[in-house]
């Protein structure tokens, strides 16, 4: 009896793995993995930042310096750190915001959920600060209240 109720269980488990929900005739639903949710960037009025924020969420470190000068400053929780050597890390641990609550300063400070790699999640911000020609010398970020 065992034996009988294994296969049977074994059989239905397998029928319903096969399945689709059928939406209408001509499209079908496939059950698929969560994927990665995409945040709408369009809350970032500066373009400058949105497309620094577009390098991050894409994981692409080389579009993300793009956007900074050569020599720019960097705070974490209002301590100086080495801004290369923070961002080389947080490129490696693909950190990246999650959401985005709330945008200040003409577009140039973010706040939103943040994911940190080996730290986990937290609300951040991000304050921008930005030359005229459009390129940021300053970073700070911090955990946001």
């Amino acid at each position: 009896m065992k034996l009988y109720t294994l296969l049977l269980c074994s059989l239905l488990a397998l029928t319903a793995c096969g399945q689709t929900k059928e939406k209408d005739k001509n499209e079908k639903i496939v059950n698929t993995p969560k994927t990665q949710k995409i945040m709408d960037l369009n809350k970032i009025s500066n373009t400058q930042v949105k497309q620094a924020i577009e390098a991050l969420q894409n994981n692409d470190k080389t579009a993300w310096y793009s956007h900074f000068t050569d020599n720019a400053v960097f705070s974490d929780d209002g301590r100086k750190s080495d801004f290369k050597t923070f961002f080389d890390n947080a490129f490696s641990h693909k950190e990246r915001f999650l959401d985005i609550d709330k945008v200040e300063n003409d577009g140039k400070d973010i706040y939103g959920n943040f994911y940190a790699g080996q730290w986990g999640t937290f609300r951040v911000y991000f304050k921008f600060h930005q030359q005229a020609d459009g390129k940021f010398n300053r970073i700070d970020i911090g955990q946001a209240n």
